[in-house]
């Protein structure tokens, strides 16, 4: 058995790093939500920008600290504990961000559900496992799943789900709505531009000093020294799910960390999806979707967004485009 964590699939082609037309360009790393993150802000000096990239990185942990699951004290982390026991309160926030997970699921049919959270019992990438799940461990696994016994209450902001043992969790959209909080909370500060990478889920604003746009490389999972795309973008978000990312070998086979939760099984057929649009925690709910829905089915899901559109790969390394990708990629440039 191996456990391999690979590189992200987005990239920044950073062409300005120093002061330029009385700017500076500040840039930083980070571990949060168990990822990297990377922080490129545009700010009149070095002390203003050390300060505000503090700032940006506050406000994600504020987020953390709110939606992960594998923090005990989280609100999500009390939603599951009180799985069919009771109705959890929680803020505004996060039963809004359940409520957009939620219709992503029915979007998708439940290609996407957050409550396969409770697959991470049996599937672990984390080195420790040896064997892949047996048939019966994972259908009482599934037993856990479904969006339709995620219980929103409206008016009283309560989350509660339905069976002993549910669980839900953000990996698949919480870095992007991370990234897109953080790039708002920096907007709202004077920050004029900048960059917040999420492990390769990015929220772009603004221009670099120079007046050049931020330029984005996507690169191919089967030749990293060769770019499928290279985006130009201002105001927009882009997106990467991929089965390269994070993965178990066990005898020789391949099992990528995204699991389609009506299966059980981790998905395939795709090696990554990119996808562009406005809003990054839009993207990555499409992405991931598009990975689990497989090529057909998630060109069919984004070619019905007039606002988002994708780029995706095969694990034979042919490469699709959605209908909308060349016409949205000029649309966001010019944003």
């Amino acid at each position: 058995m191996q456990f391999i964590l690979k590189n992200i699939f987005t990239f920044i082609l950073l062409y300005v790093l120093t002061p330029m037309n009385a700017q500076t360009v500040g840039v930083r790393d980070t571990i949060l939500m168990g990822s990297k993150f990377k922080i490129t802000l545009v700010d009149t000096d070095s002390i203003s920008v050390e300060k505000n990239i503090n700032k940006a990185i506050d406000e994600m942990i504020r987020i953390e600290s709110l939606i992960s699951d594998w923090k005990p004290t989280s609100q999500v982390s009390l939603v599951n504990q009180n799985a069919g026991i009771k109705p959890i309160k929680v803020d505004r926030e996060v039963f809004d961000l359940t409520k957009r997970a939620i219709y992503f699921s029915e979007l998708t049919d439940g290609a996407f559900d957050i409550s396969f959270a409770a697959m991470e019992k049996i599937w672990k990438f984390d080195g420790s496992m040896d064997k892949i799940p047996t048939q019966e461990e994972i259908s009482k696994a599934i037993e856990k799943i479904g969006y339709q016994n995620i219980i929103l209450d409206e008016e009283n902001s309560t989350i509660f789900l339905k069976k002993v043992g549910m669980k839900i969790g953000f990996g698949s959209t919480g870095k992007g709505y991370a990234a897109q909080k953080a790039r708002t909370f920096m907007q709202n500060l004077g920050i004029n531009a900048g960059i917040i990478d999420a492990s390769g889920d990015m929220t772009t604003w603004g221009n670099q000093p120079n007046g050049e746009l931020w330029k984005i490389g996507i690169t191919n999972p089967f030749n990293r020294h060769k770019m499928l795309d290279i985006l130009s973008m201002k105001n927009a978000a882009v997106t990467t799910s991929g089965d390269y990312e994070k993965f178990i070998l066990i005898d020789g086979v391949r099992y990528s960390h995204i699991i389609n939760p009506k299966t059980g099984i981790p998905a395939t057929g795709l090696t990554g999806v990119t996808v562009i649009g406005e809003n990054a925690e839009m993207c990555n709910g499409f992405s991931t979707s598009i990975m689990v829905l497989g090529k057909e089915k998630g060109l069919n899901l984004i070619n019905q967004q007039k606002d988002y559109a994708a780029l995706l790969i095969t694990d034979k390394g042919k490469i699709t485009r959605s209908k909308n990708y060349k016409k949205l990629k000029q649309t966001l440039k010019n944003n």
